[in-house]
């Protein structure tokens, strides 16, 4: 019998979901999300001077920082890689550190 439910089991990518990490997680993704929205200038002084590839890393990070915060556990493997908490972290702080470090 096919069940409507294969393949939705238990995915073989670590998840780690412990208090500490969700809330850095989610801490970052605050302050991150803040100054984007609250101070675009940090970004760039001009629509033209945005560093597109750093921008898209950045929200990347955030959106998973955003979901290992609030304690979602992504079941299909493929999107538990894509906003695993590494990811995110890694994501956030390159990011930053292309768009606010480099000149």
């Amino acid at each position: 019998m096919n069940s409507p439910e294969r393949g939705r089991g238990r995915s073989r990518v670590p998840y780690p979901n412990p208090l500490w990490a969700r809330t850095g997680s989610l801490l970052m993704a605050i302050a991150l999300s803040g100054l984007v929205l609250v101070f675009p200038r940090a970004i760039a002084e001009t629509a033209g001077a945005i560093r597109h590839g750093a921008l898209m890393l950045l929200l990347w990070g955030i959106a998973a920082g955003f979901i290992h915060g609030v304690g979602f556990v992504p079941r299909i493997g493929l999107w538990r890689a894509a906003f695993h908490p590494g990811v995110g972290w890694l994501f956030m702080i390159g990011g930053s550190l292309w768009i606010f470090a480099a000149p």
